[in-house]
């Protein structure tokens, strides 16, 4: 394996599409990674012949239905056969149960969640948002680990310490309003040493996280409001209308990721533009690499 490349564990399941596959060999031929797919044989080759796709020199590791694909690409990625995995066409649920079992020891100490990593026009730097694929109502304990993971992925792509904005529907502490006593909880934590890397605050609303101008309005002095390099969203529904909208309606570029395993894991969705798988196994690469030095 060479230096840029690493080898992907890709479980593509019956029924194997042709996107899942054509982002493969699309992402090998750019030189990012050596897929290893992971699936029916007879169906794989089938697909790349009906999409015109050439399978010569990949490897293939013949399973004869989902679970057991899953099942055996994260075993390739326990005994470090691959170095991460991305999802084709078997549910996302399959997948991630297999990751997160307990036999198949990939888990860390950490809650698994995912970043989707965006970039936007009206935003001046590349941002994330999350959990919005994992988590669907996760607690204080798992909103810590949530941010852990993306101030961890922040870091890897350059951010050296990234400003955290904990979203809320307001930018004041409310009882009757959970997800502002536990944004102002974790900037606690924060302050205590127990979330570390980044700079945290909230509870803050999208418009005072994104914009100087709306923050100055509301009186908030902050060193994150309005320049925020990741936005922790309530819920994963919050989350993931607030990412699908800034792509599809916002133009965001994006790609999207799972960290708090021992190896990145590439959530792709049959919405994904080429562009997006392609960016999202960059940035599973330098997870992989940087995984190589400082094991999770």
């Amino acid at each position: 394996m060479s230096r840029t490349c690493s080898r992907f564990g890709w479980p593509s399941p019956t029924p194997c599409d042709a996107p899942s596959l054509s982002a493969a060999l699309e992402a090998r031929h750019a030189g990012l990674i050596e897929p290893v797919l992971v699936g029916p044989r007879a169906r794989l080759e089938a697909v790349a012949a009906e999409a015109g796709l050439d399978l010569a020199d990949v490897a293939i590791v013949d399973a004869p239905h989902s679970h057991a694909a899953a099942q055996q690409a994260v075993a390739l990625a326990a005994t470090g056969e691959v170095e991460a995995l991305m999802k084709g066409s078997l549910h996302t649920d399959e997948l991630m149960s297999a990751l997160v079992s307990a036999a198949a020891g990939l888990r860390t100490k950490r809650r698994v969640s995912h970043c989707f990593l965006l970039q936007t026009p009206a935003y001046p730097r590349p941002f994330i948002v999350t959990d919005a694929a994992i988590n669907i109502a996760p607690n204080l304990e798992q909103k810590a680990d949530i941010i852990r993971n993306a101030i961890e992925l922040a870091q890897v792509i350059g951010v050296r310490e990234p400003k955290v904005a904990i979203l809320a529907a307001v930018e004041t502490v409310s009882p009757t309003m959970a997800a502002t006593l536990d944004a102002a909880a974790l900037c606690k934590m924060a302050d205590r040493g127990q979330i570390t890397g980044g700079l945290l605050d909230g509870p803050l609303a999208f418009d005072n996280a994104v914009s100087i101008a709306a923050a100055r309005t509301k009186g908030i002095v902050s060193e994150v409001a309005g320049q925020a390099d990741i936005l922790v969203v309530p819920d994963l529904e919050s989350g993931n209308m607030l990412a699908k909208q800034l792509i599809f309606m916002g133009g965001a570029a994006s790609a999207g990721i799972v960290l708090g395993a021992k190896v990145p894991v590439i959530l792709t969705s049959r919405a994904d533009s080429r562009d997006t798988r392609i960016a999202s196994c960059a940035i599973a690469l330098m997870l992989a690499h940087h995984y190589r030095l400082s094991p999770p």
